[in-house]
């Protein structure tokens, strides 16, 4: 059984910061790429960042690079998405997945596991 739970989402105004967390329930935690993906209303879930499984590259959609970062804790085994300098156009419900890669993958396909979302509002 693999579950993946984001959390830290909510309401920040333009300019702010989050930080979102994603707990896996994945034994072997390590061997996973880990990415972040969001779905706008109206929009389809379009990639946001991931991170190989040693931490060794990462990978970012232009519309986040140099505002968000991706990190991982393979001890706790979580991932983590820095969230600076958001916009309004950055809200969205955002969403962890898990893949057994040795790259940061941005296909949607390419992950095997999801977990529910959680939302993110950037909003004066």
């Amino acid at each position: 059984q693999v579950q993946l739970v984001e959390s830290g989402g909510g309401l920040v105004q333009p300019g702010g910061s989050l930080r979102l967390s994603c707990v896996a329930s994945i034994r072997t935690f390590s061997s996973y790429a880990m990415g972040w993906f969001r779905q706008a209303p109206g929009k389809e879930r379009e990639f946001v960042g991931a991170i190989t499984w040693s931490r060794d590259s990462t990978n970012y959609a232009d519309s986040v690079k140099g505002r968000f970062t991706i990190s991982r804790d393979n001890a706790k085994n979580t991932v983590y998405l820095q969230m600076d300098s958001l916009k309004p156009e950055d809200t969205a419900v955002y969403y962890c997945a898990a893949a057994r890669s040795f790259r940061p993958m941005v296909r949607s396909s390419d992950y095997d596991y999801w977990g529910q979302g959680t939302q993110v509002a950037v909003s004066s």
